[in-house]
């Protein structure tokens, strides 16, 4: 009896309990398994597959010394052997994803004499494409030329088109001043003559200095005529 139950084993089985890609990307369907008996080329890989929609298991995928990928229509071509036996692995993938790959995929390994253990199984769900802003290096790149190179230009617009903005900042030390411009303190007026600022200074003397200002001549007024 001892050596019947050392002849015939469990083999463990596990796989992720569900998968979900977008259509038309490339699923790997993960599988490990754990043996107690080395592996030998005795030892197969089944892979089924059953519709969301239900029905019967079909069998697309079998591994025995090599993949025997599968020839029905629906699997044809998109199937790839991604397992590594001695490492335990026994995954496959599955290209170019479509909605009606929804369903659920068994696992299946038997390696002699463990040739007893539950196969594990994975339920794929494959949705519509989303669209999805991501920014790439180049993006990334354009948005740090981008952005400076149009407030710069935006400024030089605005010092075009507004050129009161450098005027305030360039005033010239000496201006020159044309015969008719109105200078702030030096106002011109129509059909009059300029009247010369002159200091006029009132002298309080007593009588007896009274002789020596009427000697002291009075303050002339000067009128120019205007340089228009």
């Amino acid at each position: 009896m001892t050596l019947l139950l050392r002849s015939v084993c469990c083999i463990s089985v596990e796989a992720p309990a569900e998968i979900s890609v977008v259509r038309g990307a490339t699923v790997t369907l993960s599988c490990s398994f754990t043996s107690s008996s080395s592996i030998t080329s005795l030892m197969s890989v089944d892979w089924t597959f059953r519709p969301e929609s239900g029905g019967p298991a079909i069998l697309f995928f079998h591994f025995s010394s090599q993949a025997y990928l599968p020839k029905e229509d629906y699997f044809k071509g998109r199937v790839k052997w991604a397992g590594s036996p001695s490492r335990g692995e026994a995954s496959i993938q599955l290209l170019n994803a479509s909605l009606t790959d929804n369903g659920t995929y068994t696992c299946t390994v038997r390696n002699p004499p463990d040739v007893h253990g539950n196969p594990a199984q994975t339920v794929l769900t494959v949705t519509p494409q989303r669209r999805s802003v991501t920014f790439t290096d180049v993006g990334v790149l354009l948005v740090f030329v981008l952005v400076p190179s149009g407030i710069i230009t935006l400024v030089l617009l605005g010092r075009i088109l507004c050129p009161c903005w450098s005027v305030s900042e360039k005033r010239p030390a000496a201006a020159h001043h044309s015969p008719i411009e109105v200078v702030t303190g030096d106002e011109y007026f129509y059909g009059q003559t300029q009247q010369k600022q002159s200091l006029c200074c009132c002298y309080f003397k007593d009588s007896e200095y009274e002789d020596d200002y009427m000697h002291e001549k009075p303050h002339e007024h000067t009128f120019t005529e205007s340089q228009c």
